[in-house]
C-alpha cells in the first residue's frame, strides 16, 4: 500500500527513482509522481493512474538532479487525481514531502493554517503536513520535520526535500516502514525492499519514533527529540532475479509455482524425524512456559486470517490448547480478554499490516506472550513480538497471497507440533505428521503438473457472475481462500461457507448459473460434505469438486472434478488449496484482469 523511494548521491535520480517506483508496483497504487531537486530548482511530475502514464509524461523532458524522492499512492484522503497526487509542497514551494499512512488530526492542524493563510490544492492530509513543515521551517530542514511530527496524531512514514538544503534526504516513521539503503557514495530510502536491492543489500530499519538525515556521504538516525540512535546495518537475503517473472506471464503464477520450494524453505532445518519433534528456535519459549501456556489467541487480516482458522484446528486438535482466530481489524477494539498465560499469534506476510501490528500492541500492553510469523526479514512485526518464525517463502509480489500461505500453514503445523510433543503427542505421531509434511512438496509438484486440466475448468466457467465455496472442517478456510482469491484477481463475486451452513441461506441463491466449488478429500468428514453436494445438485447447481482419487460417489455427482494426493486431514489444505489457486488465476486471466495488480487492492496494508 504506497511507495516511497528517494536518493541522494552522484548518480541522476530519475531513473532510480521510476525504476524503485516500479519494484513496487504490487503494492498497490492509483497515481505516481516524483520530486527531482537540480542546485535549487525542485522539479515535480505527478499523474493518476498507472506508473506508464508518468513513465510517458516524462520521457521527452526527464527531470534531472542528484536528489530526489517519488511516491506511488494509494488513496485515502481525496480521490485518485494528479492533484491529490503526491509528492506535495509547502505553502512556499520549497518543501516537497510524500508519505504513507494516515495524519488524524489533519482537520485541526488544516484549519489552524488556513487562519494563518496558508492556501491548499489537493485533498490529502499530505499535503497539510507538508504545509505544517513549511510553517515550522527557519533554515534546518531536519528540526522543522521534527517539530512538525510532534504535533502530528496519526501514522506515518515520510521523505522530504527542500531547495535551501538540495543534498539533503530528511525520512521519519511512525507505523509505517522506512528502510534506508546503505551505499558507497550514495544513499537511498523506501518503503520496501524491492525498491533498494538493486543497488545495495545494506539496509537500516527505521522504528517507530525515528528519522534520518541522509546525504551522499553518510546518514545519522535520531529521535523527534533529538536523541541520537545507533542502528545495526543487515544485510537482505534475496537477490534481483527472485523479483522478476523469470519467464512465467504473471507474479502470481510463478509464485502458485514456487511453493513446492517455498513450502520446503519454510519446513528446512525444523523438522526432526528422529524424534517426532521440530526444532523452533524462534519461538523464544522454554518448556516451562509453554505448558504454562491456557489459551491461543491467533490475530491476522485476509488470508493470514484464514491460514489462522487453519491453525486453530491443527492446535485444538493435535495440543488440545483452546484456541481463538481474531480479525486483527477487530481484536483491538472489542476490550479482549488476555493474560499471561495467553499466547497470541500475529500472522504478516509482509510484517508491516496496520491493523495486525495494532492487535500485537494491545496484546502486549495486557501481558500475553506474543509469537510472530512473517515472511520479511527486519520487518516491525519481526521486531516486535517475543519470538516467532520467518516463512522463509521468498519475496511474494502478486498483490493475492499463494506461496505465503501455504507457508503459514505450514509453520502453523510446525509450532502445533512443538506444543503437541510437550502435551500430550506420542513420538510415533509426532513422526507420523513430520513423514506426512515432509512428502507435501513433491505433492504440491505433481498437483502443478497438471495445472492445464484446471485451466480447461477456467475456460469452462470464467463467465459466472457468481460462486459458492464449500468445505467442511479444516477445509472451510480453504473455501474462504478459494472464495477470496477468485473475488480479489477475476472480480466474480464469491463467497466461501461451512459445507452444512449453506442450508441456512446461501441455499436460496444456488440455480443452473451458479458454479459451486466443493473442498471434499476423503477426510472425516467425507459423508457429510457427500450429502452436501447432493443439495447443490437438487437445485440445479454446477459442482466443482476437489477429490482424492478414487472417489466415484463424488465423481458422479459433481459437474467436474480434480483430484489431489492423499494426506493427513490436517494438512490437506496445503494440497487442496493449490486447484483453487489455478483456477482462480486462469479465470482472471481469460476475463482479462490485471492479475498481479487488482483494482483498490494494496500487497501490504499500512493504514487502518
Amino acid at each position: 500500500m504506497c511507495g516511497i523511494v528517494g536518493y541522494v548521491g552522484p548518480r541522476q535520480a530519475t531513473p532510480i527513482l521510476m525504476e524503485g517506483l516500479r519494484r513496487m508496483e504490487y503494492r498497490g497504487y492509483d497515481s505516481a509522481g516524483i520530486a527531482v531537486l537540480d542546485g535549487h530548482h525542485l522539479d515535480i511530475r505527478k499523474a493518476a493512474g498507472k506508473l506508464g502514464i508518468l513513465v510517458d509524461e516524462i520521457a521527452g523532458c526527464p527531470p534531472h538532479g542528484t536528489t530526489g524522492i517519488g511516491h506511488t499512492r494509494w488513496a485515502t484522503h481525496g480521490g485518485p487525481t494528479t492533484i491529490n497526487a503526491h509528492p506535495h509542497t509547502d505553502q512556499s514551494g520549497r518543501i516537497a514531502l510524500i508519505h504513507n499512512g494516515i495524519i488524524e488530526n489533519a482537520p485541526a492542524i488544516k484549519q489552524a493554517l488556513l487562519d494563518r493563510g496558508h492556501v491548499f490544492k489537493s485533498e490529502t492530509d499530505t499535503e497539510v503536513l507538508a504545509h505544517l513543515v513549511g510553517a515550522f521551517y527557519e533554515g534546518n530542514l531536519e528540526e522543522a520535520v521534527a517539530s512538525a511530527l510532534r504535533d502530528v496524531d496519526g501514522a506515518y512514514g515520510i521523505c522530504v526535500v527542500s531547495t535551501d538544503e538540495p543534498d539533503v534526504l530528511i525520512v521519519a516513521r511512525n507505523g509505517s516502514p522506512i528502510i534506508l539503503g546503505i551505499g558507497d557514495g550514495e544513499n537511498l530510502v523506501a518503503s520496501d525492499q524491492s525498491a533498494l536491492v538493486e543497488h545495495t543489500r545494506s539496509v537500516v530499519y527505521l522504528d517507530n519514533g525515528e528519522m534520518a538525515i541522509l546525504k551522499a556521504d553518510g546518514y545519522r538516525v535520531r529521535t523527534l527529540t533529538s536523541r541520537h540512535v545507533d542502528k545495526p546495518v543487515n544485510q537482505i537475503e534475496w537477490d534481483l532475479a527472485t523479483i522478476e517473472r523469470g519467464g512465467f506471464e504473471h507474479f502470481m503464477l510463478k509464485e502458485i509455482f514456487e511453493q513446492p520450494e517455498s513450502v520446503e524453505n519454510t519446513m528446512r532445518g525444523h523438522l526432526l524425524e528422529e524424534t517426532g519433534n521440530v526444532r523452533v528456535y524462534g519461538l523464544k519459549l522454554s518448556d516451562e512456559q509453554i505448558k504454562g501456556i491456557k489459551r491461543i489467541i491467533i490475530t491476522a487480516c485476509g488470508t493470514s486470517w484464514h491460514s489462522g482458522l487453519i491453525g486453530k484446528y491443527m492446535i485444538e486438535e493435535m495440543a488440545r490448547i483452546p484456541t481463538e482466530v481474531e480479525y486483527a481489524s477487530e481484536f483491538r477494539y472489542r476490550n479482549p480478554i488476555v493474560d499471561a498465560h495467553t499466547l497470541v499469534i500475529a500472522i504478516s506476510q509482509s510484517g508491516e499490516t496496520a491493523d495486525t501490528l495494532a492487535a500485537l500492541g494491545e496484546a502486549k500492553q495486557r501481558g500475553a506472550r506474543t509469537l510472530g510469523l512473517v515472511n520479511v526479514v527486519g520487518s516491525t512485526i519481526a521486531r516486535e513480538v517475543d519470538g516467532g518464525l520467518y516463512l522463509r517463502c521468498g519475496p511474494e509480489v502478486g498483490v493475492a497471497s499463494t506461496k505465503a500461505f501455504t507457508s503459514q500453514v505450514m509453520a502453523l503445523a510446525m509450532v502445533t507440533l512443538r506444543l503437541a510433543r510437550l502435551r500430550a503427542m506420542s513420538l510415533l505421531d509426532g513422526q507420523r505428521y513430520i513423514q506426512a509434511m515432509l512428502k507435501l512438496p513433491s505433492q504440491i509438484r505433481s498437483i502443478l503438473d497438471r495445472a492445464p486440466e484446471v485451466e480447461l475448468l477456467a475456460e469452462r466457467f470464467a463467465n459466472a457472475t457468481n460462486a459458492l465455496y464449500l468445505g467442511r472442517g479444516v477445509n472451510f478456510p480453504v473455501a474462504l481462500e478459494g472464495a477470496l482469491k477468485l473475488k480479489e484477481i477475476s472480480y466474480i463475486h464469491a463467497e466461501g461457507y461451512p459445507a452444512a451452513e449453506m442450508k441456512h441461506g446461501p441455499i436460496a441463491l444456488i440455480d443452473e448459473n451458479m458454479p459451486v466449488v466443493v473442498v471434499a478429500p476423503r477426510d472425516a468428514v467425507h459423508a457429510k460434505i457427500v450429502s452436501n453436494i447432493q443439495e447443490v445438485r437438487a437445485r440445479g447447481g454446477k459442482v466443482i469438486a476437489i477429490v482424492n482419487a478414487g472417489d466415484e460417489e463424488i465423481s458422479r455427482l459433481a459437474e467436474a472434478t480434480f483430484i489431489v494426493p492423499v494426506t493427513l486431514d490436517l494438512l490437506t489444505p496445503v494440497l487442496t488449496i493449490i486447484p483453487l489457486q489455478l483456477f482462480s488465476y486462469y479465470v482472471a486471466v481469460r476475463r482479462g484482469c490485471n492479475v498481479d495488480q487488482p483494482r483498490n487492492l494494496a500487497k501490504s496494508v499500512t493504514v487502518e
